[in-house]
């Protein structure tokens, strides 16, 4: 029997996708606060540092260190708006991160 090869390739910008960003979603806090960001921008609804605190319960120092992995694995793009930052959901990179993992499980 004779293996394709080809079909069991992933590409290394796969493999580095799928390991930042299950990095970031590692710790349940950051999926936490990536789903409130996602579900708030599916409902039209800006996202700053502000409302995460008050939402969380969490000093902003720790805050902003889960939202800057998230921002660092593409997650999460920041928009500066006075002295606010808010923050959205990148829903492209998701969908590149499930599909990488898709084509990583194939056996």
């Amino acid at each position: 029997m004779r293996i394709r090869r080809d079909m069991y390739n992933i590409e290394d910008k796969d493999i580095e996708l799928i390991a930042c960003v299950s990095d970031a979603l590692a710790h349940p806090v950051r999926l936490k606060i990536f789903r409130y960001i996602m579900q708030s921008n599916q409902s039209l609804e800006p996202v700053c540092n502000k409302e995460l605190v008050e939402v969380f319960g969490y000093a902003q120092a720790t805050i902003s260190q889960h939202v800057k992995k998230l921002i660092q694995a593409n997650l999460v793009e920041v928009k500066k708006k006075d002295k606010y930052s808010y923050y959205y959901a990148n829903f492209g990179v998701l969908v590149q991160y499930l599909n990488a993992t898709k084509r990583f499980s194939v056996l």
